[in-house]
């Protein structure tokens, strides 16, 4: 199944869920509110669900996007001035920028000005981004082993 087909599939099972949701209403609320079975004889040992987001949705929401990724692997390499890597990723300035900016400011990248004649801006990893290295080995042995087009 395809990326696309799979995704199809998915928003296709999240409409009728929540479809079936809004029909039942107040009783799913009621039932959910209240404890029964081994819940309620567990009281406030009960375990339950976290109320906030797993910590790798959270991970991938800070390192996701396409364009966050490929700056992060290419900074991996070490430190690149601005036009070395809009060389290397393929990406335009803008959005280049906007996602040095973006990694600056949740303290993956360190930005460097040096001032001297010409001046340049130097982008590196911090030990943040840098510990994301064995993260990125383990996507890529991942990858080679499960998508196709990266084993040819």
């Amino acid at each position: 199944m395809s990326s696309q087909e799979l995704a199809e599939t998915e928003s296709a099972e999240t409409a009728a869920g929540e479809a079936d949701s809004a029909a039942s209403g107040s009783e799913a609320d009621a039932s959910e509110s209240a404890p029964t079975g081994a819940d309620a004889a567990a009281g406030a040992d009960a375990v339950t669900a976290p109320e906030t987001p797993c910590p790798v949705v959270d991970s991938i929401e800070q390192i996701g996007s396409k364009w966050r990724l490929v700056v992060l692997h290419e900074l991996l390499s070490g430190e690149s001035r601005f036009n070395e890597l809009k060389r290397e990723t393929d990406a335009n300035a803008r959005t280049l920028s906007r996602v040095l900016d973006d990694l600056q400011e949740t303290g993956f990248v360190h930005r460097r000005l040096e001032e001297d004649s010409p001046v340049a801006t130097y982008y590196s990893l911090t030990d943040k981004g840098e510990s994301l290295a064995p993260v990125f080995e383990e996507i890529d042995d991942w990858a080679h082993e499960w998508l196709a087009e990266c084993s040819e």
